[in-house]
């Protein structure tokens, strides 16, 4: 019963307050070991694959049809592969394969890790919001973020693969699609989200750390995009699993 669970059993809602999202480009050699074989990676130039981190202020969030009163919020950080996969029907879909899911709250870990694989863990997130800049960080998770708010127009950061922000939007998160991959029983849990009037704006990052690349022993990635979107309705649909082949 437990296992079933955690297969996203039920369509889930939320309102997304602000939703980061920092796409970072990595030699395609050095993410390949992190996926399964029954996804491929989303690659550019046949030479960089990509890893999303997304740091994302959620309210109300909770079993799609509920009312906004037994939502909750949470703030929620991703670290995501940028992946595809070809379904039973022969479609490609483009998604994302989850690495580690954080949040703020103890609530969201314990209901997070009944109905899905994400494997949540508590940590501490600090926002510092002046006229100029803001700041993300955390002691536990040993990241920090820094937000320039005030270039306009806002260049891509520096070294970025992308041409332009046009090239650079195709690999801007989320993506319709969030894969994850049971190894005993070869399924594949397919979930998939649906949004509205969903318009990423380009941010400038001025300064960033992130512990977790060094735990997974990724070297050298290069910040090839940032944007952010502000208040979103969004909702993950019942997970569906399929038999890989």
């Amino acid at each position: 019963m437990l296992a079933f669970l955690k297969n996203h059993p039920f369509a889930v809602e939320a309102y997304f307050e602000s939703s980061l999202v920092l796409t970072f480009a990595v030699p395609k050699e050095q993410l390949q070991k992190l996926i399964p074989a029954c996804l491929q990676l989303d690659t550019f130039q046949e030479k960089w694959a990509f890893i999303a981190v997304a740091m994302v202020q959620t309210k109300d969030l909770r079993p799609k049809g509920f009312p906004k009163f037994m939502g909750n919020n949470f703030f929620l950080i991703g670290y995501r592969v940028f992946v595809r996969y070809t379904n039973n029907e022969g479609k490609r879909l483009r998604g994302l394969y989850i690495l580690k899911s954080e949040t703020d709250k103890t609530k969201m870990k314990f209901f997070g890790n009944i109905f899905t694989h994400y494997n949540y863990s508590t940590t501490d997130v600090k926002q510092i919001e002046l006229r100029d800049t803001k700041e993300i960080s955390s002691i536990k998770s040993n990241f920090r973020i820094i937000m320039d708010k005030k270039e306009d127009p806002i260049s891509l950061p520096e070294n970025s693969p992308f041409a332009d922000w046009k090239e650079a939007r195709r690999y801007a998160g989320p993506l319709p699609f969030t894969f994850t991959f049971n190894e005993e029983n070869k399924e594949v849990l397919i979930i998939e989200g649906v949004r509205q009037n969903w318009t990423p704006k380009p941010v400038k990052i001025a300064d960033y750390n992130f512990n977790f690349f060094n735990s997974i022993k990724i070297e050298n990635p290069i910040l090839a995009n940032a944007f952010i979107i502000r208040n979103i309705p969004y909702y993950w649909k019942k997970g569906k699993i399929e038999q890989w082949k």
